[in-house]
């Protein structure tokens, strides 16, 4: 019998619902491996013990077992606020700072029986695309300590990669998702706008945020995805957790079959490219043309999409970014507990004026309907994850704001522009390096197309043929 961690969050669904196992048992199992792992990884910033154990034993006498995450241990990434466990925003600013109320989606996870282990790694309010700062120690991938496990829901996807948890929901406002799975060989799922309770803790202007999940396999992802927004007539179904007309039920369904056939168009530029100084590393160009060869087994058709320059995007986005920073709730002496960046992202969001803002938002707002008349014509659009390797810890410049903006977008180029666009989009790990690191592609999908995503990540998936494949900490 294999341990517990070994097994997919499936198959431990699977197994409490059977009563092999227990949530307590399950809890107990993962709470042990947080407390020896942890201290390595910094996955977890706040580790709930006591607390996760009796919500595990009031899942066991209270809560139905057909609630869809029953049992399941996961843990609230450090935006979300949860009742009576310190929300620090990953910030020294909000150090001390307990809610005496829970968000919306911690709410629903558990409504749908999960229980949580504790608050996971987040940099400063969410705002970075790695996890590191001053705050506490940097969240690590588990592939190599020495590298950064990718942001800002980087210590969900440190977790789930080391085995301290199997599965975990983050939050997704330019790549925050999908940017850490891709880091630590994960899947990660960034659902259409509107799809599950936002996922921000600082609101979500332009409407970027939103919650998902981040698994070890597919699978696990739609479960996760099906816990976050709960069968139709389910009472703890938000009212923004919407399905799109005619889907057929829960995403676990079309991940399990893993059916159809499909257009596919394959995307390498991007909308920072008139901006930056954007190149597609060798291995992130080597696991696209994996992933290519492996879809065209299952005989989809596949094309290039046809260049499109977008040189407003970059000035248009950075906007956005600068006016979200503006609202952090800090002010005074507070300012000098931000780290370098946020006050950069700060003060540059507060000086600017509204008509700026206004601009940028229409803008981005001609922007979304030009993305989506684009890919029209595909089911979905396959891109390079990443476009670097993981970044090692310390890599980013903490203190020249301009300097961190253009190493971000280098890195992650192929991400914010599906948030500014309201899509749905998958990561899937491909390759490892010869290093051993992993590398995936990203699948993005039409509005409201989350099952057609699930469908072909799991072909993908299938295809690949990996032999579980663990970190050497595991």
């Amino acid at each position: 019998m294999s341990e517990l961690h070994e097994r997919t969050a499936l198959e431990l669904h699977q197994s409490l619902q059977r009563g092999e196992v227990s949530p307590v048992e399950l809890a107990t199992h993962y709470l042990e491996r947080v407390e020896r792992l942890n201290p390595e990884v910094g996955a977890f910033v706040e580790v709930t013990g006591e607390r996760a154990l009796e919500r595990a034993r009031l899942v066991e006498r209270e809560v139905p077992r057909s609630r869809p995450l029953w049992g399941l241990p996961l843990g609230d990434k450090d935006l979300q606020q949860r009742a009576g466990v310190p929300a620090r925003f990953g910030s020294r600013a909000f150090a001390d700072f307990v809610p005496d109320t829970s968000d919306d989606l911690v709410q629903a996870v558990d409504a749908a029986g999960a229980v949580s282990l504790g608050k996971t790694a987040t940099p400063e309010f969410g705002l970075p695309s790695y996890t590191e700062g001053l705050s506490g120690p940097p969240a690590r991938n588990p592939w190599d300590l020495g590298l950064g496990a990718g942001g800002s829901s980087g210590g969900a996807a440190a977790a789930v990669a080391a085995g301290l948890l199997p599965f975990a929901p983050g939050s997704d406002g330019g790549g925050s998702i999908r940017i850490p799975a891709a880091a630590c060989g994960l899947v990660g799922v960034k659902p259409s706008r509107g799809r599950v309770p936002g996922g921000s803790g600082l609101g979500s202007l332009a409407g970027l945020g939103v919650a998902g999940p981040i698994a070890r396999t597919v699978a696990d992802a739609a479960l996760l995805l099906d816990g976050l927004i709960g069968p139709e007539g389910y009472p703890a179904a938000h009212p923004f957790a919407v399905r799109a007309p005619g889907d057929d039920g829960p995403y676990l369904g079309a991940a399990v079959r893993g059916e159809g056939r499909f257009q596919l168009g394959v995307l390498t530029e991007s909308p920072w490219d008139e901006g930056y100084d954007i190149s597609i590393a060798p291995e992130a160009r080597a696991a696209l043309d994996r992933a290519i060869a492996v879809l065209d087994t299952g005989r989809h058709g596949i094309e290039e999409v046809p260049a499109a320059p977008e040189p407003g995007y970059p000035e248009a986005f950075r906007t956005i970014w600068q006016a979200g920073a503006a609202t952090i709730p800090v002010d005074g002496e507070g300012l000098e507990l931000l780290e370098p960046l946020t006050q950069w992202l700060v003060e540059r969001g507060r000086a600017l004026p509204a008509r700026q803002l206004a601009e940028a938002l229409s803008w981005l707002s001609a922007f979304e309907r030009r993305v989506i008349a684009r890919f029209a014509s595909y089911d979905a659009v396959l891109t390079p994850a990443l476009a670097l390797t993981p970044r090692p810890v310390g890599w980013y410049d903490a203190r020249d704001g301009e300097r961190n903006f253009a190493q971000q977008v280098q890195f992650t180029p192929f991400t914010s522009f599906v948030n500014v666009s309201g899509l749905p989009a998958i990561t899937v790990p491909v390759e490892f390096t010869a290093e051993g690191l992993p590398m995936g592609v990203q699948l993005i999908g039409r509005p409201g197309g989350e099952a057609t995503l699930f469908s072909l990540a799991a072909q993908l998936e299938r295809r690949l043929r990996r032999a579980p494949r663990h970190p050497a900490l595991w």
